[in-house]
């Protein structure tokens, strides 16, 4: 049987809170929620996700170069407030050659004017804002494609 293709999801800081973390812009969705409704999906696609969080900038760099490294075949990135502050993000996109789709639960150019900017959606192929928890899912069916 052949190997099942790896979506690797990436989630940056504060991502750990979903659920209870200003619910009237995140929803009530906790990571944990996102996470088995993305396996579900996955399944029907015949993918397998990987999904991860952290609150260090240096881990989300490490598992896109992992990415690239075991050949997933492409790489959902919510980078929360990094996304806006992180041009070393934006190089280790642009330094791998896998698909990196930008993820983001609350549409961010209807919200503060910093979060218009966003380091991450200059080098990513592609980006779903401001559909809450489904981001995730329309982002996963995006990458089932590629």
């Amino acid at each position: 049987m052949a190997d099942i293709p790896v979506i690797f999801v990436l989630n940056g800081p504060n991502l750990n809170l979903l659920g209870m973390r200003e619910p009237e812009i995140y929803g009530s969705n906790t990571l944990d929620d996102i996470a088995g409704r993305l396996e579900d999906r996955a399944r029907d696609l015949g993918l397998a996700i990987d999904m991860r969080q952290s609150n260090h900038e240096g881990h989300l760099i490490d598992w896109l170069h992992e990415a690239q490294a075991v050949g997933a075949k492409a790489v959902l990135l919510n980078a929360g407030g990094y996304t806006h502050t992180s041009i070393a993000l934006h190089d280790a996109i642009k330094a791998i050659n896998i698909p990196v789709i930008e993820v983001h639960l609350s549409q961010p150019t209807e919200r503060e004017a910093f979060r218009h900017h966003s380091y991450v959606g200059l080098a990513a192929r592609d980006s779903i804002s401001g559909h809450g928890a489904k981001s995730y899912e329309l982002a996963l069916d995006a990458a089932a494609k590629f």
